[in-house]
């Protein structure tokens, strides 16, 4: 799982904003990602000959086929 690039980038923003205010690096807070997403490549999987169950694929956000 990974969290959304949506995330990642609004993330971002936040820390350039910060940091283009003066703040130093070391002293902002790391922050940990809340929203998570599953993305299966189906296709790479079964070049792969791994199985993938009912279950987890039914789990996923996004499959790609």
């Amino acid at each position: 799982m990974e969290p959304t690039l949506r995330m990642l980038f609004y993330q971002i923003g936040i820390y350039t904003g910060h940091i283009l205010k003066g703040a130093k690096p070391a002293d902002l807070p790391v922050v940990q990602s809340s929203k998570f997403e599953l993305v299966i490549n189906a296709q790479t999987a079964r070049i792969l000959g791994l199985p993938l169950s009912q279950s987890l694929l039914s789990t996923a956000d996004e499959i790609i086929a």
